[in-house]
């Protein structure tokens, strides 16, 4: 499944997903039919535990709740302290993809084959303040890479522009790693994250505290296809010449 799946993701990139942890826990089946007819193609599910980031948001039944309500695949961002313990029970759940934190365990490249082993696509994710140095002994078995563009644990955070030297650094080292940024996107940082070599990019409250789902989630796409039409205009030249 996990091969099947993380091609299905590759096909869609370009790609925004949008974050439900700005939305509306008490009416999420109307929720996630919002996002979807706004055109998302795939949920980003954050999960805290209190322990690891100082927030604590939802388990494995919601995770379960949503996946029988949509058909599209489900993104779990694990920011926890204990990833392993709980990798089964969310694929059981429901989730397609699953990203640990490199700063939450002591064996990374452990855990990323662990998760590997369940058959789904794996991702690992660094905060703004981690060097990508800390993902060398399990950037072999993973993915994707989550670029942390805020500090973990909570929503609404301002944009780190360092993020954007790791993207460039990571696209450059690893041409065939699906890359993500989560943290302050808006029209202006998903141009700055694309440029940047960034395939997935995770929206929160820029859809999510809008009035009008489909029209925040337009111009987002609107700006990510201008910035990727360009990026492929200039990767062409560059080409030939």
């Amino acid at each position: 499944m996990s091969r099947a799946m993380l091609e299905t993701i590759r096909e869609m990139t370009p790609a925004i997903l949008p974050s439900i942890l700005s939305g509306d826990f008490g009416d999420m089946k109307s929720e996630i039919q919002r996002l979807t007819d706004a055109g998302a193609p795939m949920f980003h599910l954050d999960v805290m535990d209190g322990h690891f980031v100082p927030n604590l948001t939802f388990g494995m039944p919601m995770v379960e709740g949503l996946n029988r309500h949509t058909e599209l695949p489900l993104d779990v961002h694990l920011m926890i302290s204990d990833p392993l313990r709980y990798a089964e029970p969310m694929v059981r759940a429901g989730a397609d993809v699953l990203t640990f934190h490199v700063e939450a365990v002591e064996d990374a490249a452990h855990v990323a084959k662990a998760f590997r082993d369940l058959d789904i696509v794996v991702g690992v994710a660094l905060d703004p303040e981690t060097p990508i140095r800390d993902l060398e002994p399990c950037i072999d078995f993973v993915d994707m890479v989550l670029v942390m563009s805020v500090k973990a644990g909570f929503g609404g955070q301002s944009f780190d522009p360092v993020s954007l030297d790791k993207l460039k650094l990571l696209r450059e080292n690893h041409p065939d790693l699906l890359l993500q940024i989560d943290g302050g996107i808006n029209p202006e940082t998903i141009t700055q994250a694309r440029q940047a070599g960034c395939d997935l990019f995770v929206v929160g409250s820029a859809i999510v505290c809008s009035e009008d789902y489909r029209a925040a989630y337009a111009e987002l796409d609107q700006a990510l296809k201008a910035v990727s039409h360009s990026t492929d205009q200039t990767r062409k030249g560059q080409e030939k010449s």
